[in-house]
């Protein structure tokens, strides 16, 4: 990671505390993942050679830039979705000042998006956005998600009862192999392909 990325991840780390511990309206807090949460996100993208990534909830894009950094050495693309204009031109202005190109930012809902895309055309999901639609989005989630790639969802842990619905349905299909982890506020791991349906 080039030291300029590194130094404005720490700004937006910093913001995001200092942001969030500011205000006690929703629609302006940031939400961020830890810096832990980040760097484990790299490693796993970069251990599945994930080319096409997607990220629901970009907030301020200090996600989003783990992912794309992580995704560069590979060419890999991460396209990102946030429903709120006031962070996606946030977003907008990060990913500028950080000099990466392999970032699509999509400002709107991520339920029009997921309809209208191509079957399974990602190899790497990264969930963390309204809990409240999980249950609703699964199917498509399912859709567009290659055989062998990797769904994450954050805040399994912090919120478990909210990621609960949506670890059902994912522990209940038997395409898919799950894992939770202690890292950041707890990721849920889920990979499709390597489940029981898959060894029986």
């Amino acid at each position: 990671m080039r030291e300029s990325l590194r130094q404005l991840l720490a700004e937006l780390a910093a913001f995001g505390q200092k942001n969030d511990g500011g205000t006690s309206e929703r629609c302006l807090k940031m939400f961020n993942i830890t810096p832990e949460m980040g760097a484990f996100l790299a490693l796993l993208v970069q251990a599945n050679k994930a080319k096409r990534i997607l990220e629901i909830g970009t907030s301020n894009g200090y996600s989003t830039l783990w992912l794309a950094d992580a995704a560069q050495s590979g060419e890999g693309q991460v396209t990102t979705i946030e429903r709120s204009d006031y962070k996606a031109k946030m977003a907008a202005a990060n990913f500028k000042a950080s000099g990466l190109g392999n970032i699509q930012l999509i400002a709107g809902e991520a339920s029009a998006f997921l309809t209208a895309a191509d079957q399974a055309p990602f190899d790497f999901i990264f969930l963390d956005a309204r809990r409240d639609h999980y249950v609703e989005w699964w199917p498509d989630l399912k859709r567009l998600l290659k055989p062998q790639g990797l769904l994450v969802v954050d805040n399994a842990l912090s919120h478990e009862p909210e990621v609960r619905p949506l670890a059902e349905l994912i522990n209940a299909d038997r395409s898919f192999l799950t894992s939770l982890v202690p890292v950041g506020k707890g990721a849920l791991l889920a990979v499709k392909g390597l489940g029981r349906e898959a060894t029986t």
